[in-house]
């Protein structure tokens, strides 16, 4: 039996914590419900989800759909596209069936790239390797969730680069139907000894193509369009992230008008461990706490303060016990209110 691979290859990097990550979780289960009803596609289409943050790790590998339970999505440290393209190379090399004198082997498996953000390390060198040995041989759509992704770069990877405005959960929904209603279509092409590749229609409200020709600036490797904060609980050991999303304000300055940046809090998250696992090699970022708006309760114990800085650097909540001990050094103190601002250590993002 030919088979259509299809991989989703999905940031799962600290910026995409809260509805995002949750959104994609609901809309991959939406995904899967839905092909399981399509007769074409319950002959022909495998699926495997691979996810990045600052390491990849395959969450589903290749199997047939009617095999398929929609996992719980991680949430990692950084967003290496390097190491997630050689981790889906590393898959496609290990379980795509090459056509041969004596069989037919699988169809192009198609590739959906999931990213907010911008890479937080070098491309460089897994983007040669795609061209190289794969681009040629696969399908890959890359999907902007927001404004805030490296257009250009993905540019490099495939021409099939699309913007969802992931504005509303009915967005969501309409995204995520795009993209079973794409996968249906395909089954449907290479069973009738078509391409094998056929994207659905939109009306380009939810899902438009990016105009790759237009030129983008550099982006940073850290990304710039959120900040997010790596804490622990004093009282459960868990970690928690507290999410900050970019806020421009315009500001009068001796008769000429500039925009300030600063980052308002969006929420508090808790995570589990597999975020140490999933987390880049160390990177010394810092934000100055004046840049940022609106501290959380800690969302693992209930603390009032979600925001304490050690003498360590790390960050952990407080309750209104006299002596705090810090669940990441050990160290017990008293904390209170410093005079001006202080750098605090930041996530990638």
């Amino acid at each position: 039996m030919r088979r259509l691979p299809i991989y989703f290859l999905i940031d799962i990097s600290e910026s995409m914590v809260g509805e995002p990550i949750q959104q994609v979780e609901e809309g991959l289960a939406s995904i899967i419900q839905a092909l399981k009803s399509d007769p074409y596609a319950l002959e022909t289409v495998w699926v495997s989800i691979i996810v990045f943050a600052g390491q990849p790790k395959t969450l589903v590998p290749l199997q047939e759909i009617v095999n398929f339970y929609p996992p719980r999505f991680p949430i990692g440290s950084g967003t290496s596209l390097s190491k997630g393209l050689g981790h889906l190379m590393y898959e496609l090399r290990n379980n795509i069936v090459k056509t041969t004198y004596d069989q037919k082997g699988d169809w192009k498996p198609i590739i959906f790239l999931f990213t907010d953000g911008v890479p937080t390390d070098d491309t460089t060198a897994a983007i040669g390797e795609w061209k190289r040995n794969w681009q040629r041989s696969t399908n890959m759509i890359a999907i902007s969730f927001g404004n805030e992704a490296d257009g250009a770069l993905l540019g490099q990877l495939t021409n099939e680069v699309h913007l969802f405005k992931n504005t509303s959960p009915q967005s969501y929904k309409e995204f995520f139907r795009w993209v079973s209603d794409s996968i249906k279509t395909s089954s449907v092409s290479v069973e009738s000894n078509s391409s094998g590749f056929e994207l659905a229609k939109t009306n380009g409200d939810t899902i438009s193509k990016i105009d790759l020709s237009k030129a983008a600036d550099k982006k940073p490797l850290v990304d710039d369009n959120f900040v997010v904060l790596a804490a622990k609980c004093q009282n459960t050991n868990r970690p928690y992230l507290m999410k900050y999303t970019r806020n421009l304000n315009e500001g009068d300055f001796g008769g000429m008008k500039l925009l300030t940046k600063s980052y308002r809090l969006a929420g508090a998250f808790p995570v589990d461990n597999s975020y140490y696992e999933l987390a880049d090699d160390k990177v010394e970022n810092r934000i100055h706490s004046d840049e940022l708006i609106g501290a959380p309760n800690c969302p693992c114990c209930g603390n009032p303060y979600g925001l304490a800085v050690c003498a360590c650097q790390k960050i952990h909540c407080l309750g209104e016990e006299l002596e705090s001990t810090c669940p990441w050094c050990g160290t017990k103190g008293k904390y209170g209110l410093g005079n001006g601002g202080f750098d605090i250590s930041r996530a990638q993002g």
